[in-house]
């Protein structure tokens, strides 16, 4: 079967199932099935057999929170080390086995976790099993390797960020102003002296803590046997020895009790922009949910509070966007966040007086009682971007937060309860929600200059 078709043929299920749901009021139940090697693997399988394609992911507990101190960017940085060759495939033979067989694979580096995830014919289970075993028990490590990805990574700093207009806007640099914790604030991409000073034992002691298994989370979704599949992963990770993790950073905030400003200047930049940004409720509290639901009242399509008051009342913007885990959803994350909207504007337009529509806005949902048509209008909205999230990328959305639910709650199931906590959800909830968590000393406002042609 053609690429091409097999994308429409997933993306009209994707449709027909949210359109089902929506009409008949009933959930889909993702298939989840649950297990862990004896060396600590966790390993999750969700069947699929809409199309003859599946996703294997490997997800490790190491992301950019909890890099070394002296070393930003490490973790991104080993993203890019685990693509350089393993014991059995040379470096390169990993993307030829994919490719060849008409797949594609990819890595990324996250808040809490680094993933690896390859898309492929269904026939090739065992093989790319076979891969990421090899991979996870014996990288290819030398200081030809390192030395050429720390010359990839640190231009990528330089092509993504530094060069580029409104680069790390606001995703990088927020977190840097709204945060105390250096563990949540420092440079996730990585300061250049930082990439360029680390070494071949940094990089093998790094593999030897966070590359193992009892660090990580292995999924399977689409169209294989749970049974057959479940001897493979154990003929081939099973053999693999836990390491000894150290004990995880704290990663706790202080609650924010005074409204912070910042500003920075881009030179490269010819509109001004601006960011603001609150601190959330911790994962999986009755606030939290809630704040799901505030952030698609205010913030999610053209219908939101935000864009409604900013666009269309004012013309101050031509867009406003944001979320919940810039880096993510807000599923996919373990630790503080930041709720986060941005927004570009004109030079005779004045930050202050976008903020005090941002204010009344705010102010408007903190003290009234949001209506039950909005908060019913805003589930259906939250349904939507779920259904869309489980349906998309050949399946990988779905192989996303089982990894995530695996590695974090220890419950992959929990991805066929995320529908019942948002329904919950109360006005009553809403109301005290915001109260709590979009007051103005909860709040980091982030200007940026323009200096395009100055």
């Amino acid at each position: 079967m053609k690429l091409k078709s097999v994308i429409g043929l997933l993306l009209t299920f994707s449709v027909f199932l949210f359109i089902a749901c929506q009409k008949q009021e009933i959930t889909y139940t993702v298939p989840v099935e649950y297990h862990k090697l004896e060396n600590g693997l966790k390993v999750v399988f969700s069947q699929d057999k809409t199309a003859p394609t599946i996703v294997v992911a490997a997800y490790y507990n190491i992301g950019f929170r909890i890099e070394p101190k002296d070393r930003t960017g490490f973790a991104h940085l080993f993203e890019h080390m685990m693509f350089q060759g393993s014991k059995n495939l040379p470096k390169g033979k990993f993307d030829k086995l994919i490719y060849d067989n008409g797949g594609i694979n990819n890595g990324s580096t996250r808040f809490d976790f680094t993933n690896y995830f390859e898309i492929v014919p269904s026939h090739m289970l065992e093989p790319i099993l076979w891969a990421e075993a090899d991979r996870m028990k014996g990288l290819l490590l030398n200081q030809e390797n390192l030395k050429n990805q720390q010359d990839v990574v640190i231009n990528e700093v330089k092509v993504n960020v530094l060069n580029r207009p409104y680069g790390g806007f606001p995703w990088l640099d927020m977190p840097q102003y709204a945060n105390e914790n250096w563990y949540n604030s420092h440079n996730f991409y990585g300061d250049l002296h930082d990439i360029e000073a680390a070494n071949l034992e940094d990089v093998k002691n790094f593999f030897n803590t966070y590359y193992a298994p009892n660090n990580a989370a292995l999924v399977v979704v689409g169209d294989f046997d749970p049974v057959e599949a479940l001897k493979m992963v154990t003929k081939y990770f099973g053999d693999i020895p836990p390491a000894k993790l150290p004990p995880k950073p704290d990663l706790t905030e202080p609650p924010q009790e005074q409204e912070k400003h910042a500003s920075k200047m881009d030179k490269l930049a010819n509109r001004p922009a601006l960011a603001f940004a609150y601190h959330t409720p911790e994962r999986n509290t009755p606030e939290y949910y809630a704040m799901g639901l505030l952030n698609q009242i205010l913030l999610q399509g053209q219908d939101s509070m935000l864009y409604q008051a900013l666009v269309k009342k004012h013309g101050l913007t031509g867009n406003i966007s944001g979320g919940i885990n810039m880096l993510g959803n807000m599923f996919n994350y373990n630790g503080p966040m930041l709720w986060m909207a941005s927004l570009f504007h004109d030079k005779n337009v004045s930050s202050d007086s976008i903020m005090a529509v941002v204010n009344s806005v705010i102010e408007n949902v903190r003290t009234n009682p949001i209506d039950k048509k909005i908060l019913k209008r805003a589930l259906v909205k939250l349904r939507s971007d779920l259904y869309d999230n489980l349906g998309g990328f050949f399946g990988f959305g779905r192989a996303d937060l089982l990894a995530s639910f695996a590695l974090f709650d220890d419950d992959p199931g929990r991805i066929n309860h995320i529908e019942e906590h948002f329904k919950s959800v109360t006005p009553g909830l809403i109301l005290k929600t915001a109260k709590e968590y979009l007051r103005p000393t909860n709040r980091t406002v982030l200007t940026l200059e323009a200096g395009a042609g100055t």
